[in-house]
C-alpha cells in the first residue's frame, strides 16, 4: 500500500499577488508561517513589537528566500493607541489584505497591567487582535479568497469558562490561567466572527488552528526548571517551530478550508504531526458566552465591526 503523503510547506499554494499581514513575525511561529508565504509569492507584513527584531527577520526571510516581498510594520498589541496608529498605517498602505493571521501572543508573565488598564495576556493575545481584525476589516470584508486566521492553543482547555466577573484578575492572579482564558477567547473569538461573516454573506472567512506542543521564545516566562524540562521532553513529545506552524498555514492558504473550522496536529493529543480538523473544547462553542464576550470586548476596545 503505498504511503499517505504527508501535507508540508512545500505543498502550500502558490500565494502571488496575495497580500499577508502576520502579528509576531519576529521569531518561532509567526517567523516560520511569514517565510513560507513570501517564499510562495505572497507580499507580507511582519507586524511586530520591536521594529529592529522584525528588521532583522525580515533579512532573515529575504536570505532564504532573495525575492521575498516583505516589510516591517510596528504593532504593539498590548496598546490599543498603538493598535488603532498601526491599523490606520496598513490600512493606508494596503488597501487590498488578502490574510491577517494573528499570531503573536505572550505567556506566563508575572502579573501585568497595560497602560489600557488590561491584563497583558487578555490584552495581548485577545483583546488587541480583536481590535485590529475589527480596524483591518473593511480592506479584506470584499475580497474573495481573504481568511483571518487566529491561532489558538492547546492549553484553553485549561482555563474553565471566561471569567467575565474578572477577565483582568484582579482577584487572584495566575499566569498560566490567565494564558488559558486568552487562548479559549481566541476561539470564541474566531467562532463568532465566522458566525457574523456568514449572516452577512461575506466572501471573507475566519478560521482558527494551533501548533500543537512546539518548543518556541513563547515560554520564556516560565521557571528554570519547567523550561528544562520542556527541552528533555520536546523530541519526544513535540515539533519544532516549521512544523508547528503548518496547521496556521493550511488554514491560511489550503482551498478546502472553511470558515468556523479549527486546525492542528494529527499525532498524539495534537501534540506534534501534520494538519488535520480538530475541534476544541466545549466550553469554546458556547454561543452564548461568545457573544458576551464579543459585546465586551467592543466595549473594552472601543472598536465596532463593520458587519
Amino acid at each position: 500500500m503505498a504511503k499517505k503523503h504527508k501535507w508540508g510547506e512545500q505543498d502550500v499554494p502558490d500565494q502571488s499577488g496575495r497580500v499577508a499581514v502576520v502579528t509576531g513575525s519576529n521569531t518561532g511561529l509567526g517567523l516560520d508561517t511569514a517565510r513560507v508565504l513570501a517564499k510562495c509569492g505572497a507580499q507580507v507584513v511582519l507586524a511586530v513589537r520591536n521594529v529592529d527584531k522584525g528588521t532583522a527577520a525580515a533579512d532573515e526571510i529575504r536570505r532564504s528566500v532573495p525575492r521575498a516581498q516583505v516589510t516591517v510594520e510596528e504593532l504593539d498589541l498590548g496598546s490599543l493607541a498603538a493598535v488603532r496608529t498601526a491599523s490606520a498605517e496598513l490600512r493606508a498602505a494596503y488597501p487590498r489584505i488578502d490574510l491577517l493571521v494573528n499570531n503573536a501572543a505572550v505567556a506566563f508573565p508575572p502579573k501585568t497591567t497595560t497602560a489600557d488598564g488590561f491584563e497583558l495576556q487578555f490584552a495581548t493575545n485577545h483583546l488587541g487582535h480583536f481590535a485590529l481584525t475589527g480596524l483591518l476589516l473593511e480592506n479584506m470584508l470584499d475580497i474573495e479568497g481573504a481568511r483571518v486566521v487566529v491561532v489558538a492553543s492547546l492549553d484553553h482547555k485549561l482555563g474553565g469558562a471566561i471569567h467575565f466577573d474578572d477577565l483582568q484578575w484582579e482577584r487572584r492572579y495566575s499566569g498560566a490561567l490567565a494564558y488559558a482564558q486568552s487562548k479559549l477567547a481566541n476561539l470564541m473569538f474566531c467562532y463568532e466572527l465566522h458566525r457574523r461573516l456568514s449572516r452577512a454573506g461575506a466572501p471573507l472567512i475566519a478560521v482558527t488552528a494551533h501548533p500543537g506542543y512546539t518548543k518556541s521564545d513563547l515560554f520564556r516566562n516560565m521557571s528554570k526548571p519547567v523550561q528544562a524540562l520542556m527541552t528533555l521532553c520536546g523530541p519526544f513529545l513535540g515539533q519544532d517551530p516549521a512544523n508547528g506552524a503548518l496547521p496556521q498555514l493550511y488554514a491560511a492558504t489550503m482551498p478546502d478550508v472553511r470558515g468556523g473550522q479549527y486546525w492542528g496536529p494529527d499525532g498524539f493529543l495534537e501534540m506534534a504531526g501534520r494538519p488535520t480538523l480538530v475541534r476544541s473544547n466545549k466550553k469554546s462553542y458556547d454561543q452564548q458566552a461568545q457573544e458576551r464576550l464579543w459585546t465586551v470586548s467592543e466595549e473594552l476596545s472601543r472598536v465596532t465591526y463593520p458587519i
